[in-house]
């Protein structure tokens, strides 16, 4: 997640409903923040302004959390399982075929489909996607 990052900002009520349909199914929800000046209350102010509700935020100052799972962009999901693996890394959906180009209709849910595998114990059909955005800025302890 990014303050700024206008794609970030835009899936802001598609990260909420994702999370609340599968807040039941025993799915939780982190939203990351990936700007390494970014402050508690420049979260808050964000979470306050896109509405988010119940959702945990973390702030990865150092974008350890970003290198561990090998994430590059915002915003980018990652689900991980009971087990600690990364299970899916990628796009939330297909709305944007490009930064800036976006689709009429979204055809492909990435995400959930990825929670709908894992949930159920099978394999993430495509388990890493390509996610449009914003390049995370790398942290004093980035390494790539």
């Amino acid at each position: 997640m990014s303050t700024d990052c206008p794609v970030s900002n835009a899936y802001a009520p598609e990260i909420q409903r994702v999370c609340a349909a599968y807040r039941s199914k025993g799915v939780s929800c982190t939203l990351v923040y990936e700007d390494v000046h970014v402050s508690p209350a420049d979260v808050r102010r964000h979470l306050d302004e896109h509405r988010y509700q119940g959702i945990a935020a973390a702030i990865d100052a150092d974008a350890s959390l970003a290198v561990r799972v090998d994430a590059t962009i915002t915003p980018e999901t990652v689900v991980v399982d009971r087990a600690g693996a990364v299970r899916y890394r990628g796009r939330i959906d297909n709305f944007y075929v490009s930064f800036g180009h976006s689709r009429q209709v979204v055809t492909v849910h990435d995400l959930r489909d990825a929670l709908d595998a894992v949930l159920a114990g099978k394999p993430v059909p495509a388990p890493v996607t390509e996610a449009v955005g914003c390049f995370i800025v790398p942290g004093p302890q980035r390494s790539h």
